[in-house]
Formats: C-alpha cells, structure tokens, sequence
C-alpha cells in the first residue's frame, strides 16, 4: 500500500515543484539545475560508494558483522538512483541519503524493526580424522605396472 501512495505522490510532488521552480527560475536554468545536480550527485555517490566498499572490506577481513556497511550501500545505490531521475524532491532525499549520520540513523530505524536471529554451529569433525598416509611412485608407462590387472573398486 505504501509503495502505490509513493508511486502517485512523487510524480505529483515533482510535477508541482518543476511548475513553481520553473516559473521562479525560467526554464533553461531550471534544466541546468536538474543536471547540475545529477552530475554532482554521481559524482558524490561514486566517491561515497567507494568509501563504503573500502569499509566492508575490511569488516571481512576481520570478521565482523557486515550489515551496516550493506546497508549504507544499499543507501549510497538507492541515493544514486535517486540524483539520476530528474526532479527536485527525488533530488533532496538522494542528497539526504549521502549524509553519513542520516543513513546511520535510517539503518537504527531499519535494525530496530527488523528480527534478526543468529545460529552457530560448531563441527566436531577433527581435522586428524581420515589422514591416510602412503607413498608413491609415478609410473612412466602404466600398463607395465605391477597394478595394472589388478580389477577397480565398482562405484
């Protein structure tokens, strides 16, 4: 239900705002605005995504808990998408989304709804068990081998 309201109500925000801002500004420099801000917003998303990879990485490498890198990610995508259709309001959210301390307080918002429930599992298989140590010898031609009539196991 929230998605068809979102999905009437940003056009028609939109709409409403290109009519007061283009009659404010004029047309052209309502245009130039509108690309200003997707070149500005790209540029931004890319350096922020960047960082956010950096910081996930190393979440890996350490072994710690990934999802807010992820999310904040997921943010910086969705904030791209956002810079890239033209429009004002589409505009200001995918700006907003850019702040660090707003996608932190968007996640809290998120994880705080969200049940999230963790299992461990831990293997009692030794890693000793089923060693089978031998040696061996490479055989130039195999079919002078000592083994060589000796009949395969059948699967």
């Amino acid at each position: 239900m929230w998605l068809l309201i979102a999905f009437i109500a940003v056009p028609i925000i939109e709409i409403a705002l290109f009519i007061q801002i283009g009659g404010f500004l004029g047309l052209f420099p309502t245009l130039t605005v509108v690309v200003l801000t997707a070149i500005a917003g790209t540029y931004l998303v890319r350096a922020q995504g960047l960082s956010v990879l950096s910081q996930l990485q190393s979440r890996f490498r350490e072994m710690n808990d990934p999802s807010e890198p992820l999310a904040h990610g997921a943010m910086i995508l969705f904030s791209g998408a956002l810079l890239l259709t033209p429009g004002f309001f589409t505009d200001i959210v995918g700006f907003l989304l850019l702040i660090p301390s707003v996608r932190a307080a968007v996640f809290q918002k998120v994880k705080e709804r969200i049940n999230i429930q963790k299992a461990n599992f831990k293997s009692s298989f030794s890693s000793a068990q089923n060693v089978y140590e031998g040696e061996y010898e490479p055989v130039s031609n195999p079919e002078n081998s000592p083994w060589a009539n000796v009949s395969k196991p059948k699967d």
